[in-house]
């Protein structure tokens, strides 16, 4: 017995005439355990238990995620005299480690445990819940295959009813799912639909399928806690006619042992991946297929249906704002207007499955995920990186240490697999690469998007409408106190859907900002934010209005302050702010404005009053009392930037206007700053003063040169002035002030391709570029990628000599038909946001 030693104990249970029966024996160190729970359920004889016990797992039925535990329904005396049976046979192998017995298990109780690949983790719960978080797309519960009524009765055999033998998905993208769903793009051997729209499965059985008698029904199940009143565990019965927007199946065709089956999703199922089992009902239990991943259904949102709350009614747009796989982002300053590809790559092999563990990351839950403010409200969170490890970590120092330059990204798959693979922030992206992402999330889940650009966008940390500029006595802005700043422009994003959350009207687009600026209910995002309650200053409507409406309708006042403590204002500019927003146009690479769908024109009385509207729920429109403004009428004065390429001197051209009969002489200050494109300053290049006589009635012009010399040390990654000149009229003491950004045009890269573009045959792609600086270049990095062409490869490049060329070439097989776009970019730190597109028409084999 010392090394064979056992205890026995017996509990009786209170009310239930059963038992909790547990034994403990040990084999030297080996501790064996046997728990049974025994319920006075079902009567029966000595040998009919140890024949159930002895019966194969898929008839008395196994408990999930448990190897050899077993669920027995049985009378509790028996089950004594069994367990000492098995004792004196020395019977206590690993089958029979442990043994549960139940009463009649009630429905869904076999949806208690998780399988995983990882070691199971314990959820604890609490008081105010009794199952832990249901957030979790990936993981998954087992489900019984034979889930018995009671006791099976000997001589039961399964096969005796109607079995099920195969389901065929039809899942291939020239089939009629993916090609009637808009899915077959989807690099995925899974079965992708979209919600609210009929799709077709055919189930073989064992024998010809009899209506009057047999009875079976499907079961979608997503997460590991399916509950059918949260949406996680849908039994789907077959009937004569399908509802739109309900769930329902219906048998279109039979023929020998098998049926097509249409099956109807609801129109505000969730989005996520699901696993279908059918189950067959007998008197005795109810049998399920097994796990089969084949099975697994992606449903996503359906801009195609009309009960579906992100419903677009025109074609061209679905086409623009769901299925382009490829964009344009339009960057530089209001100026100079610039534009680059950026491939969101959706469709894309694993993007989807990166898709859904975002909304994982970001613990929604899985009975949220059918509504796409709740989506979009977590998302502009997880995209970025500051408060919970999400998949973008921003930088704006110009320092890219252990990462990726923003401006090295050509799209958004290689960042989303990154993620998805690593569990860690991808290093580095800016406002841009936010959006770029933030689009791919958002059509890959059938959710319409377009990514939007402001120009000069204010950034207010206290979002009362004014953009401060002080200035000493001089007329010289005064950096040390001047703490606002104007983005050259500004990238975020707009996702289009109903909002039953606010009146009617505010529906449609709304603004979504993965880039993370300030918080809102204490994590870094915005929105989304109805954009037609931004146009008409309806702020109070939720989420973040005040702080968009903010970015397109700021003042910019300059003003200096007096010996005596007065605030003079000497300029307020009204205009500046805002001035141009747009997206990239429908069908086309060029841009479409948008400007009107967020304000109405300056100065109109719509203007006016969408500003009191905005003043009226709660946007600080600040009025300084103490102030004086009066504004200089009789001199005028405007400057230009004459365009330039990186590496090459160019000149500012200042011009005066004198519209009195009076003659002044105006002391000017020009002052030269390379910026962030946020519009912070890192350093100031130049400093000009000249004394410029304005005579009556006349216009006076001249002209500051820029030097090569003088900037190139110091320039920053997007190549971007900002020049402030202020001019103080002697005669009266009057300020004039203006400010304008600007960025210098950089070399491009050029591409092209060798031999014939067709689907399924090898060609070679082509990068090469003319280095136009008087410098060598280090460590450049090339990227070149096309969706359905090639996957991003990129290639370091020790040296770049000045003046010469290098030439890449790559090969690739295209996948798919269809006009594709490749897309480049060079990256080093002497040069960034190079890049080169090629549209490319694959032809068909």
């Amino acid at each position: 017995m010392d090394q064979n030693r056992s205890r026995l104990s017996l509990q009786l249970l209170a009310n239930s005439g059963g038992a909790f029966f547990e034994h403990e024996m040990w084999r030297g160190n080996t501790k064996e355990k046997i728990s049974m729970l025994l319920v006075p359920h079902v009567h029966a004889h000595l040998q009919e238990a140890i024949q159930v016990s002895h019966m194969d797992c898929s008839a008395s039925g196994r408990i999930p995620g448990k190897k050899g535990t077993w669920v027995i329904w049985a009378h509790p005396l028996l089950h004594i005299q069994l367990y000492f049976c098995l004792q004196q046979r020395n019977a206590f192998t690993d089958e029979y480690k442990k043994i549960h017995v139940f009463p009649n298990p009630e429905p869904m109780c076999w949806m208690s445990e998780t399988t995983s690949t990882k070691k199971d983790k314990k959820h604890p719960l609490n008081g105010r819940r009794a199952l832990p978080s249901n957030n979790s797309n990936a993981e998954e519960n087992e489900v019984l295959e034979m889930e018995a009524f009671g006791l099976t009765p000997r001589g039961f055999n399964p096969k005796d009813y109607l079995q099920v033998v195969d389901i065929y998905m039809f899942k291939e993208p020239h089939e009629i799912n993916k090609q009637q769903h808009h899915t077959d793009k989807y690099y995925s051997p899974k079965l992708v639909v979209r919600r609210g729209q009929p799709f077709q499965i055919q189930i073989d059985f064992n024998r010809p399928y009899k209506p009057g008698t047999d009875k079976f029904w499907l079961e979608y199940l997503i997460g590991r806690y399916p509950q059918q009143n949260k949406g996680t565990y849908i039994p789907v019965l077959v009937g004569d006619e399908l509802k739109p927007g309900d769930w329902g199946a219906k048998v279109t065709h039979k023929e020998n042992n098998s049926i097509r089956l249409s099956i109807m999703s609801s129109a505000t199922c969730i989005a996520g991946k699901f696993r279908l089992y059918v189950a067959v009902w007998t008197p005795f239990g109810i049998l399920r297929t097994q796990r089969n991943s084949e099975t697994d259904t992606y449903i996503l949102f359906n801009p195609w249906c009309q009960q579906d709350s992100v419903f677009l009614d025109d074609e061209k747009e679905r086409e623009e704002f769901v299925l382009n796989d490829v964009g344009v982002i339009f960057h530089g300053d209001i100026n100079d207007i610039k534009l680059r590809s950026w491939s969101y790559g959706q469709f894309e092999e694993n993007v989807l499955d990166a898709c859904l563990f975002l909304m994982d990351k970001a613990e929604l839950e899985l009975s949220g995920r059918g509504n796409p403010i709740k989506i979009c409200r977590v998302a502009s969170a997880v995209i970025n990186s500051r408060d919970d490890s999400g998949v973008i970590a921003g930088s704006w120092d110009n320092t890219y240490t252990y990462g990726v330059a923003p401006s090295a990204w050509t799209g958004s798959v290689d960042i989303l697999l990154e993620y998805y693979s690593s569990k860690q922030p991808v290093r580095y992206g800016q406002c841009w690469v936010f959006a770029g992402v933030f689009n791919t999330f958002l059509r890959c889940l059938g959710i319409p998007a377009r990514v939007i650009t402001n120009y000069s966008s204010a950034h207010d940390n206290n979002a009362n409408l004014q953009l401060d500029f002080f200035l000493d006595e001089e007329g010289k802005v005064d950096t040390k106190t001047t703490k606002d700043s104007v983005w050259n422009y500004h990238c975020w994003n707009e996702a289009w859907m109903s909002r039953p959350d606010l009146p009617v009207g505010f529906g449609g687009w709304q603004v979504v900002d993965g880039t993370p600026q300030e918080t809102s209910d204490g994590m870094y995002r915005c929105g989304p934010a109805s954009v037609q309650a931004i146009k008409h200053g309806h702020v109070c409507f939720q989420f973040d209005a005040p702080f968009v409406f903010a970015e397109v309708n700021s003042d910019i006042v300059y003003s200096r302050r007096e010996k005596n403590g007065a605030q003079m204002i000497e300029k307020i500019d009204m205009t500046h702010v805002g001035k141009l927003i747009v997206t990239k146009e429908i069908g086309g690479d060029g841009m479409m404005d948008v400007t009107e769908e967020y304000k109405f024109q300056e100065g109109s009385d719509e203007e006016r009053l969408a500003l009191e509207t905005a003043v009226m729920y709660g946007v600080k429109k600040q009025i300084t009392q103490d102030t004086v403004y009066q504004p200089q009428t009789d001199v005028d004065m405007d400057f230009h930037v004459q365009k330039a390429i990186l590496g090459s001197d160019f000149k500012v051209t200042i011009t005066f206007k004198n519209k009195s009969q009076n003659r002044y002489s105006a002391a000017t200050y020009l002052s030269g700053n390379i910026v962030f494109y946020t519009g912070v300053v890192k350093s100031e290049f130049k400093k000009h003063s000249v004394s410029v006589t304005l005579e009556p009635s006349s216009s006076s012009t001249f002209d500051v040169v820029i030097k090569s010399s003088e900037y190139l040390s110091e320039l920053l990654d997007q190549a971007s002035f900002h020049f402030f000149v202020t001019a103080r009229i002697n005669e009266t003491g009057k300020i004039l002030a203006l400010q304008k950004a600007t960025v210098l045009e950089i070399p491009t890269l050029h591409i092209k391709t060798q031999g014939e573009a067709v689907a399924g045959r090898e060609m070679s792609v082509i990068v090469e570029f003319t280095n136009p600086l008087k410098q060598t270049l280090e460590n450049v990095t090339l990227h070149l990628e096309g969706p359905s062409v090639l996957r991003t490869v990129k290639k370091i490049f020790r040296q770049i000599p000045a003046n010469s060329t290098l030439t890449w070439e790559v090969k690739c097989t295209p996948k798919r038909p269809g006009l594709r776009k490749l897309i480049a970019s060079l990256n080093c730190d002497a040069l960034r946001h190079v890049y080169g597109e090629l549209n490319v028409q694959i032809q068909k084999l």
